[in-house]
């Protein structure tokens, strides 16, 4: 399958590793994810040295303004997830220093962290989301059962990676589940079960990559399954049909764009009834470990992953920040 071209983002080509300059690869943090994160950094450390890029693996637990202020970086690679990462801060702070970076900008990536708020900007939007409710104590279980039904999913709204995820399937689980999710201290979301195939949509410089389709041994597709069971089965080609892919590959990119993000991410979206696609979440930093699926999506578009970790370093080179002269098009921006 042929990419689907969005009009709103074009890339910009860099074909000189010394454009670039000197690279900070932010990995590591104090998020839940950080393990992930770490894994993520490493692969697109030795990525982009293999590229002949000048790339320093900068963990931001320790030190991170002091080592970007006296480190003499040019730009930031974010290898981040989480909190403190993902959700506009380490960007609010790159844009202080002055400091272009990958990916989406502060309000994306702020909007994206946040599921609850996602959710309502993708409905306002026109576009279909799990039925949800926001879960605001034992006083809410009865209503909310009542108004999604069981089984159900319980979340929390500003974590990744299926942290905290627990499918409720009877009432008296629910106390336990919202204590898990709760535990993040953050909104709690109960979100409809949606019985069906779950799809993922990569997005890089605003073309939608081929689809994804997980199916994943476990119940759902949580943390185990996303990162370390070798259960789990990705099909790219996802087997449906070229019309179908394009225009799923098309709702992603208005989800994407719904959200402010920009750069490169990940859609997730489950079919429902009649084969409705149900969007789930925007991820603004996707992992990039030996598990994840923005690697198998590129290469199915024929692009390996030291060229990936590139294009999405190319991504640094679009966005203006303060302080800093937008740097000028490169060949064939």
């Amino acid at each position: 399958m042929m990419p689907v071209t969005a009009t709103v983002e074009r890339r910009t080509v860099v074909d000189d590793p010394c454009r670039f300059g000197k690279v900070a690869v932010l990995l590591g943090g104090k998020s839940a994810e950080r393990e992930i994160s770490l894994m993520t950094g490493a692969a697109v450390h030795k990525a982009l040295r293999a590229r002949g890029i000048d790339a320093h693996r900068v963990d931001t637990a320790r030190d991170l303004i002091a080592t970007l202020q006296t480190g003499a970086f040019d730009r930031a690679w974010i290898a981040l997830h989480g909190r403190g990462g993902e959700d506009g801060s380490v960007q609010g702070l790159l844009e202080f220093l002055g400091m272009p970076y990958t990916g989406s900008g502060i309000k994306g990536s702020a909007i994206s962290m946040d599921k609850l708020r996602t959710k309502q900007l993708l409905a306002g939007a026109g576009l279909d989301t799990p039925d949800f409710r926001v879960v605001t104590g034992p006083q809410a279980f009865e209503s909310i059962v009542d108004a999604l039904g069981l089984p159900l999913m319980i979340k929390p709204a500003e974590e990744g990676s299926s942290l905290g995820l627990v499918r409720v399937e009877h009432r008296e689980e629910l106390a336990g589940a919202y204590a898990t999710a709760a535990r993040y201290g953050c909104e709690v979301l109960a979100e409809r079960w949606v019985t069906g195939r779950e799809y993922t949509v990569t997005v890089l410089q605003g073309e939608a990559l081929p689809l994804v389709r997980i199916d994943a041994a476990n119940t759902f597709y949580d943390y185990e399954a996303k990162y370390f069971s070798d259960r789990t089965r990705y099909v790219c080609p996802c087997g449906v049909d070229p019309e179908r892919e394009r225009a799923w590959g098309e709702l992603a990119l208005r989800a994407f764009r719904a959200v402010g993000a920009s750069g490169w991410g990940r859609i997730d979206f489950m079919l429902g009834e009649a084969e409705t696609p149900l969007l789930l979440e925007v991820n603004t930093v996707p992992g990039m470990t030996a598990h994840s699926l923005v690697p198998m999506a590129a290469s199915a578009a024929g692009i390996d992953f030291d060229e990936l970790v590139w294009r999405i370093l190319e991504t640094s080179m679009t966005r203006p920040v303060a302080g800093r002269a937008r740097p000028e098009a490169a060949n064939g921006g």
